[in-house]
C-alpha cells in the first residue's frame, strides 16, 4: 500500500478521528503552519484530584485524532502537549485522599503549593501530575509534559499575562455579561495570588500599568496591595487561561467534555482579543459510573485507570474508549469482559479487511497510537489469542478464588498449543486480568443449584456421553454433542438456551456462560464429569 491510496482513502473516511483530522486540515491546507512548526494538539488535566480514566481518555482520543492527522497529510510534523493546570487554586478537598485536615487548611492555594497528602512529593499537584504521567508512559504515548506552575513562576507567561492585562476591559465585557450578579462583583480576568496568606484571590482587580504587570487589589485582611501579577504572583481565572494559553503555546487542536462548552465558547471570544483564535476541536460525551451519575475526580467514583489494569488488558481499555466520544458511556468493571474479548476480534478481522473497513477499525488506530507516521501499515494487524477472556473467566470461576497462574496454564494444555506463558504474553495477561477479576467480582457470586429432575436426567446423559469420548475431541464435536442431548424431547426443555442455562447454574453456578464445548475441552472430559457429579450428589 502506497501512502497515496492511504491518504485518498482517510480523506473519503467516516471514522471519527479521520472526521476530526479533515477539519483540522482545512486550517492548514498544505498540512502544515505558515511558520513551519508542528501542528499542536493539547490535552487539558486538573490536577484536583486523582487521574481517572476520564483523563486518560482526552490523551488517547486526541492521539487518535493526531495519528489520523499525519496518515492524511502523509506524515505532517505533529506535538502533543499534556498541560496540568497546577497553579488553580484547591476549592473542594477531594474524598478519596487522606490527611483531609491538612488539605483543608490549605484550600485556595495553588495546588502546586499545597503540601502531598501522600507525602511522597513535594507538592499535591506534582504526586497528581506524577499519577498521570506514569500511566501515559506505560501506554507508550508521545508527548510533552507541560505543568502550569513551571510556565507561570518562571515568567514563560508573562508576555501572555501583560497581553491579558491590557485587554482585561475587553475581557470583561465577553465574561460579565455570562455571571450572576452576586460573581460578577468580585470578577477579575486575572486572581492575585495573596502576599499574606498565599491564597488564589476571588476579588476585584486594577490594572495599574498592563506592560510592566502590576495591579491592585484588597487583600484578605483588608490592606491595598499593589504587586506585580508575573511571576507565578498571579493565575488566570479559567476561562481566560484557556484562552491564554491557545495563543501563547499556538495551539491548534484540543478537545474538551460536554461540560466545559460554554468555556469553549468564551474561551475563544478571548482568545480572539488577545489576538489569537480558538483551536479545532471535539465535544464529547462524559463517562458515567454504573448508576449513570458523571464520574467525579472528587467523589472517586467510577473506576481508576489502576482498576481497570488490574482487571482487564491496556488494549481493552483503549478499545472501550475509542467508539463515538458524542456519546456516553457507563464505566464500571463489569464492561471489561466483553472490552477484551471484543478487541481481539476486531484485531484478528483488521488483516483481511479492506483499507476503508481497516480505517473504521478502532484497532488500526490502536495499533498506531504510540508510534510516529512511518507509513500506511499498522503492526500486529491479524494477531490472535487462542482462548477467550470470556472463557478463561468461566475457568477460573470453577477452580475458586483461590485458582494459580500455574494451574490456570496447566489447563489451557488442553487447548491451546505449545502452552507456555512465555510464548503466549497476551494470553497470560489476560490470565493475570481473569484471576484478579474472579477474585473479586465472581467467586464471591458463584452459587451451583441443584439440577431438577429433567435437568438431572440431560446432565446424566451428557456424562455418558463423555464417558465414551476421546480426550482429544475438538471443542466444535463437543458442542455438538451438547446441543444433541438438549434437543432430545426426552428432558423436555422448551428450548436449547434452557439447557444451556441449566448447564451454567448447576456446573458453574452463574446464569450465564461460555460455548460449552469449547469449556469442556479447555476444562478436559474427566473433570468436567466431576463438575456433573457434584452437580447430581446436590
Amino acid at each position: 500500500m502506497t501512502d497515496s491510496t492511504l491518504i485518498e482513502a482517510a480523506r473519503n473516511s467516516k471514522a471519527w478521528p479521520f472526521q476530526e483530522a479533515q477539519r483540522l486540515l482545512k486550517r492548514y491546507p498544505d498540512g502544515t503552519k505558515p511558520n513551519g512548526e508542528p501542528v499542536l494538539f493539547e490535552t487539558g488535566y486538573g490536577p484536583s484530584g486523582l487521574p481517572h480514566i476520564g483523563t486518560f481518555q482526552e490523551v488517547l482520543r486526541t492521539t487518535f485524532v493526531r495519528r489520523a492527522y499525519e496518515a492524511l497529510t502523509g506524515g505532517a510534523p505533529t506535538r502533543l502537549v499534556a498541560f496540568s493546570d497546577d497553579m488553580d487554586g484547591l476549592r473542594k478537598v477531594p474524598d478519596n485522599v487522606p490527611n483531609q485536615a491538612m488539605l483543608t487548611e490549605n484550600l485556595g492555594k495553588p495546588l502546586s503549593r499545597i503540601p502531598d497528602p501522600f507525602e511522597k512529593y513535594e507538592s499535591f499537584a506534582h504526586h497528581n501530575n506524577a499519577k498521570l504521567r506514569e500511566f501515559l508512559d506505560r501506554f507508550g504515548f508521545e508527548y510533552e509534559f507541560v505543568a502550569g506552575s513551571e510556565r507561570y513562576n518562571s515568567g514563560a507567561f508573562d508576555d501572555a499575562l501583560r497581553n491579558v492585562l491590557r485587554h482585561n476591559q475587553a475581557i470583561l465585557d465577553i465574561m460579565l455579561p455570562t455571571l450572576r450578579a452576586e460573581r460578577a462583583a468580585t470578577y477579575s480576568p486575572i486572581m492575585p495570588i495573596s502576599p499574606t496568606t498565599g491564597a488564589v484571590l476571588q476579588v476585584p482587580v486594577e490594572v495599574v500599568d498592563a506592560d510592566a504587570g502590576l495591579i491592585r487589589f484588597t487583600d484578605e485582611d483588608g490592606s491595598v496591595v499593589e504587586q506585580s501579577a508575573l511571576g507565578g504572583q498571579s493565575k488566570l481565572q479559567w476561562k481566560v487561561d484557556f484562552a491564554m494559553r491557545w495563543v501563547a503555546q499556538g495551539v491548534d487542536y484540543e478537545m474538551y467534555g460536554k461540560d466545559l462548552t460554554d468555556t469553549g465558547v468564551q474561551s475563544g471570544k478571548i482568545a480572539k482579543v488577545l489576538g489569537g483564535r480558538k483551536p479545532e476541536g471535539l465535544i464529547y460525551e462524559l463517562f458515567l459510573d454504573e448508576n449513570g451519575e458523571k464520574i467525579s475526580k472528587s467523589k472517586g467514583n467510577g473506576l481508576t485507570i489502576e482498576q481497570w489494569l488490574e482487571y482487564g488488558t491496556e488494549e481493552s481499555l483503549g478499545f472501550y474508549i475509542f467508539p463515538n466520544p458524542k456519546s456516553a458511556k457507563q464505566l464500571h468493571v463489569g464492561v471489561i469482559p466483553r472490552a477484551v474479548d471484543d478487541y481481539w476480534q476486531f484485531r484478528e478481522r483488521l488483516a483481511e479487511q479492506p483499507l476503508d473497513k481497516q480505517l473504521g477499525n478502532p484497532v488500526w488506530h490502536l495499533l498506531r497510537a504510540n508510534q510516529k507516521f512511518d507509513g500506511p501499515d499498522a503492526p500486529g494487524a491479524g494477531d490472535t489469542v487462542p482462548v477467550t477472556f470470556g472463557l478463561l473467566l468461566n475457568l477460573v470461576g470453577v477452580l475458586g478464588a483461590e485458582a494459580s497462574r500455574d494451574q490456570v496454564w496447566s489447563y489451557l494444555a488442553n487447548y491451546v498449543a505449545d502452552a507456555d506463558p512465555d510464548k503466549h504474553p497476551a494470553v497470560d495477561e489476560m490470565v493475570r486480568a481473569a484471576l484478579a477479576y474472579n477474585r473479586d467480582f465472581i467467586a464471591p457470586t458463584l452459587n451451583k443449584r441443584a439440577p431438577s429432575e429433567n435437568e438431572a436426567a440431560a446432565l446424566r446423559a451428557l456424562d455418558a456421553e463423555l464417558a465414551g469420548l476421546a480426550g482429544s475431541m475438538s471443542a466444535e464435536d463437543l458442542q455438538t454433542k451438547v446441543y444433541e442431548i438438549g434437543k432430545q424431547e426426552e428432558f423436555a426443555f422448551e428450548s436449547l438456551r434452557d439447557w444451556f442455562k441449566a448447564l451454567y447454574e448447576t456446573l458453574l453456578g452463574s446464569s450465564a456462560g461460555p460455548r460449552m464445548g469449547s469449556f469442556i475441552a479447555l476444562y478436559g472430559i474427566e473433570n468436567t464429569r466431576s463438575l456433573i457429579a457434584e452437580a447430581l450428589a446436590r
